[in-house]
């Protein structure tokens, strides 16, 4: 059953449940308050009517004559009836009633009153004594009107309920058709949503509800299936740019090599070929995993110095044959060095910053480099500083995609993958990355690390 369909018949029995048990309550007390009033009346006329028949004697004729005015306008419907003590009728109608009997005679006598509903009847009886003797007074009165008036709000209640029902049942379906529109809409939209259109946000009207936040849980969502599914996409794309070098390199040496019988030196020299190419696939494979996110990534909550890690690299450039000539220098403006350690992977930090170095080294044109370690609203902030060949406008805007590199490289090697693992380490260690960058006046990385 669709929720909108529920909700409709949820409501409406809710309403169903509430309005009888309100009706049934209402009923009863109704017919209970008018019952007793209709008891008071007869208790009145059963007083004028004692008065009536058996203080004659003793009142003035005037007075007489005001209690049977009131006697007869109070008895206009009522059957009287006074009986003496032999349970005789004296005064009154002199018709027997097969409803008064001797056992509700006495018990009058004994407790002074009573009062009685048969099928067609109300009847009060009280005691009276006078001067004569000992009488009971009895009073009767149809109950025609009483049910007219109680079946007609009965027929009231049923109609009301009738109509209440139909009037809630369609302001719940309008309702739950209002209320179902955002998620109709968000059903809609998901199932546009494809394979290559993950990255497609659902929108809504920010209604800053439970519905708000179903969506952006879904936004969330598909915003990591998309990121696997492009994690997945460039791992294919990675392995296919990165291993077509080195594998037609070792394939074309083998063939040139299978051609003819070698020396030793020419097995050697071919053997060392090979296994660099073997080693550049393996270090492209490690690099790949990593940059596609393929690899583990538990070990984010170790605790290390930042600063450890740039003079690290610092030791570790002159190594390498393109960057020997290497001019860095090394800036520590920290007040509190309690800044300088950070929770995170230190290895994949350690890559992260040995790229964007090494970068700046490589087009610097031999001008220094400088790494700045300064401190900014209680946070780490690192300022890596070149003045060398720069990035253009156009080129700054695609700068961190995988293998792209701009157009002023010139024959400086690269894969242009540093930048886009860089990125990515960043993102998954919290890390702010941002590029500013000049054509022909260098190029300025930032870096702002979260507090411990």
């Amino acid at each position: 059953m669709k929720i909108r369909n529920r909700f409709t018949l949820i409501s409406s029995f809710t309403f169903s449940i509430v309005f009888v048990i309100a009706s049934v309550i209402t009923y009863f007390s109704f017919y209970s308050y008018s019952e007793k009033i209709i008891y008071n009346e007869l208790q009145k006329t059963c007083l004028l009517t004692g008065i009536f028949y058996l203080e004659k004697d003793e009142l003035p004729e005037n007075q007489h004559l005001i209690i049977g005015q009131q006697f007869r306008e109070n008895s206009l419907e009522i059957i009287t009836r006074v009986y003496n003590a032999k349970n005789q009728i004296v005064y009154g109608d002199k018709t027997a009633d097969e409803n008064i009997n001797r056992e509700k005679l006495d018990y009058i006598r004994k407790n002074r009153k009573l009062n009685f509903k048969s099928n067609h009847h109300f009847y009060f009886g009280s005691f009276y004594h006078d001067n004569q003797g000992d009488f009971v007074v009895f009073v009767k009165k149809n109950d025609q009107e009483f049910k007219t008036i109680t079946n007609r709000l009965l027929i009231i209640m049923i109609l009301v309920l009738i109509s209440g029902l139909i009037i809630i049942y369609i302001v719940s379906r309008l309702l739950s058709n209002l209320a179902y529109s955002p998620i109709k809409n968000i059903i809609n939209q998901v199932n546009e949503i494809e394979a290559s259109s993950l990255d497609r946000h659902i929108t809504s009207p920010n209604t800053k509800d439970d519905i708000q936040e179903l969506i952006e849980t879904y936004n969330n969502l598909f915003k990591r299936l998309s990121d696997t599914f492009i994690i997945q996409k460039n791992f294919i794309n990675y392995v296919s740019h990165e291993f077509k070098t080195p594998l037609t390199a070792i394939s074309g040496n083998l063939e040139v090599f299978a051609q003819k019988d070698r020396s030793s030196a020419e097995y050697k020299e071919m053997s060392e070929k090979v296994l660099e190419n073997v080693y550049q696939i393996e270090d492209t494979m490690n690099t790949l995993m990593m940059l596609s996110g393929l690899r583990d990534n538990t070990e984010l909550n170790e605790i290390f110095r930042v600063d450890e890690l740039v003079w690290d690299i610092n030791d570790q450039l002159p190594n390498v044959h393109q960057l020997k000539d290497a001019q860095i220098q090394i800036a520590l403006e920290i007040v509190n060095d309690k800044l300088l350690s950070i929770k995170g992977n230190s290895n994949e930090i350690k890559i992260a910053l040995y790229n964007i170095i090494e970068n700046a080294v490589k087009y610097s044109n031999g001008n220094p480099i400088k790494i700045s370690l300064l401190q900014q609203d209680n946070q780490l902030k690192i300022v890596i500083e070149d003045h060398g060949t720069g990035i253009s406008e156009e080129d700054l805007k695609f700068i961190k995609q995988t293998f792209y590199r701009g157009k002023n490289v010139n024959d400086i090697k690269g894969s242009g993958v540093g930048l886009s693992l860089a990125n990515i380490i960043f993102k998954q260690n919290n890390i702010d990355f941002n590029i500013t960058s000049k054509k022909g006046e260098g190029t300025t990385v930032t870096l702002l690390f979260p507090p411990l």
